[in-house]
């Protein structure tokens, strides 16, 4: 899930922003952060610019969260980003209404239904000491689905470690784009990323949710969470790449709904989007979870397969 949370999914910035308080206070120094006092700012995330007949367009791969500290990006990703007449992101999270109604659908069960009819007792009585952790009523969550609590419970965690979605990248291009002006395209929509948490039966969703309580007691969830995002912050491919391989080898429901999410249903459409890009769009700039561009399954992977000129810029 953590996975999840900082790479695969823009619609869960949105689903939790300002539910959480980060704690802002400076802590020890990060290996990226030294380096960025020593050297300015590092490469972040990972950058590749795509042609077709005198068109171009970037991929950018994010972070669903962030701190200050991220900010400014580099000229690089900058300068594509205002030389584009269109910001191409995973979904529009501005869009309140659409929210809503995906959380409705998705994310809730029916009046008169409540998450422990759909739990074992045990998973009920580890949720409820997870909740009762971190400080949250069980009467609050009383109606939302498993994987919709693990992935709140989650970002709570990240805000605590100064990793709030208000300071998500997604956010900072959607500003960037107001401020200039720019057209904003969907890749996805809040109902669709939604449904697919929601394809899980009870049993998945419980697998899912039990195995995130037991890594975020354990502390296992932030440990790999911070070592994603250290990894984004210094563009490090070779930590990036492992990520995804161990992922692609994991055996728990939160692996294996992402390898099967991720590479297998979401990338070949987004792939097929951005080549629909390149035939109409002059520059445009597209912004995805990190994971979205790696391995041979990844975005720039299947366009090189299909012929476009791909270079990786970092």
């Amino acid at each position: 899930m953590r996975r999840t949370i900082v790479f695969a999914f823009t619609v869960l910035v949105g689903l939790f922003t300002g539910s959480t308080q980060a704690d802002t206070s400076s802590g020890p120094a990060t290996a990226a952060q030294k380096a960025t006092q020593q050297t300015g700012a590092p490469q972040r995330g990972t950058l590749y610019r795509v042609a077709y007949r005198g068109n171009t367009s970037y991929l950018f791969g994010t972070v669903h969260v962030g701190k200050t500290a991220f900010y400014p990006l580099e000229p690089q990703v900058t300068q594509a980003l205002t030389a584009a007449k269109k910001l191409v992101i995973e979904v529009d999270i501005r869009n309140t209404g659409a929210m809503r109604q995906a959380i409705m659908r998705h994310g809730l069960y029916p009046d008169g239904q409540t998450i422990n009819q759909h739990l074992s007792a045990d998973a009920t009585a580890q949720l409820r000491q997870a909740l009762r952790r971190s400080g949250t009523p069980f009467e609050s969550i009383v109606r939302m689905k498993p994987w919709m609590v693990a992935n709140l419970l989650l970002v709570q965690e990240m805000a605590r470690n100064g990793f709030p979605t208000e300071q998500g990248i997604e956010l900072h291009f959607l500003a960037i784009a107001e401020k200039q002006k720019k057209k904003v395209q969907e890749l996805e929509t809040a109902d669709y990323q939604l449904s697919l948490f929601d394809s899980m039966s009870d049993a998945e969703q419980e697998a899912y949710l039990v195995e995130n309580l037991h890594e975020l007691a354990s502390g296992e969830a932030m440990k790999k969470a911070l070592a994603l995002i250290n990894a984004w912050q210094i563009a490090d491919a070779k930590a990036l790449d492992a990520a995804l391989l161990e992922m692609q080898k994991g055996e728990n429901a939160s692996d294996r709904f992402l390898q099967k999410v991720l590479l297998d249903q979401r990338n070949p459409n987004m792939a097929k989007q951005v080549e629909a890009l390149l035939k109409t769009d002059k520059n445009s700039f597209v912004a995805v979870g990190a994971l979205h561009l790696l391995g041979d399954k990844g975005v720039p992977s299947l366009l090189q397969q299909r012929g476009y000129q791909v270079q990786k810029l970092y």
